[in-house]
């Protein structure tokens, strides 16, 4: 009997530190629009170095065009999935700072979690890997000492602070303060969808380097119109609801599949229909841009 309970006991501890590690891999990624020309970044991991210098500090990116919420959205479901459980992320695009917008952590069903203003930043990540649980940051106690009189950089002052004691498991998740009901802030925008035999979505981000135009329509839903490489589909883009392109391009494998300077429609690496221009830019050359106001409409010839 004595050893039975041993065993339980033992098995009991090993479950609640299995469940308790969630909240200590002891990594934190960092996304904002402060870019890098001056020290908002480095001050930042400063702060997280502070509380854990066993931390593993990553950049996702920096160059969120300045107050996009919707461009950090979109990076974070791009990027979150492919690290692993436990990792904390940090994302400030924060054009309310210091206005009464929460400060929240959340919790995916993933085991990821995301400290940010609760701004619409979370709208894809909680559509995509589900929301576990949210809480508000108390920030009489996850705040950077002394640091109470500021009120614009609450990436240094709040989110990193708390991103770096909940990463190198100085406080539990229920530390972080009260929780909240399992709802965002979240931006409107076209969802995929076929109707009749158009394919509607979002212009979700642009392939920046490239300037090839991602929407947000998966291959499983452009396999309904009975679409193969080769086939010509009839793209329609809009802004606001305004058309601004309309062409007819192939559906191919990859860009070399067409013509220097044609057009073409593809899978990109997230599986979702795209458009490019073989060794161009497909924005630039049709003055195409993306975001919650920007949709697609598609549909075979």
């Amino acid at each position: 009997m004595k050893n039975k309970l041993c065993h339980l006991a033992l098995a009991f501890l090993f479950s609640w530190l299995s469940f308790f590690s969630l909240a200590q891999n002891k990594t934190v990624v960092f996304q904002s629009d402060f870019g890098l020309k001056d020290g908002a970044v480095s001050a930042m991991k400063g702060v997280a170095t502070a509380v854990s210098p066993e931390l593993k500090l990553y950049d996702l990116t920096h160059e969120i065009p300045a107050y996009n919420i919707w461009e950090a959205a979109y990076r974070l479901a791009q990027t979150v999935p492919y690290w692993p459980e436990g990792t904390v992320f940090v994302s400030v695009v924060d054009p309310g700072v210091g206005t009464d917008r929460k400060s929240v952590v959340l919790k995916t069903r993933s085991g990821h979690f995301i400290v940010t203003p609760d701004n619409g930043t979370l709208t894809l990540i909680a559509e995509s890997l589900g929301i576990a649980e949210v809480r508000a940051i108390d920030e009489a106690v996850n705040r950077r000492k002394a640091s109470g009189n500021s009120y614009t950089f609450h990436g240094r002052d709040v989110y990193a602070y708390t991103a770096a004691r909940l990463a190198a498991g100085v406080i539990s998740f229920e530390q972080v303060g009260p929780s909240l009901p399992k709802t965002v802030v979240t931006i409107p925008y076209q969802k995929a969808v076929l109707t009749g035999s158009t394919l509607k979505g979002n212009i979700a981000i642009l392939d920046v380097q490239y300037g090839n135009v991602w929407t947000n329509i998966t291959d499983t839903l452009f396999k309904t119109i009975n679409i193969s490489f080769g086939d010509i589909v009839q793209v329609k883009l809009y802004h606001n609801n305004k058309l601004v392109y309309t062409g007819d391009m192939p559906y191919a494998q990859s860009f070399g599949y067409v013509a220097k300077g044609k057009p073409l429609a593809y899978l990109n690496s997230l599986m979702q229909l795209s458009f490019a221009i073989n060794e161009g830019d497909f924005a630039k050359t049709y003055h195409i841009g993306s975001g919650s106001e920007w949709s697609a409409e598609v549909k075979k010839k």
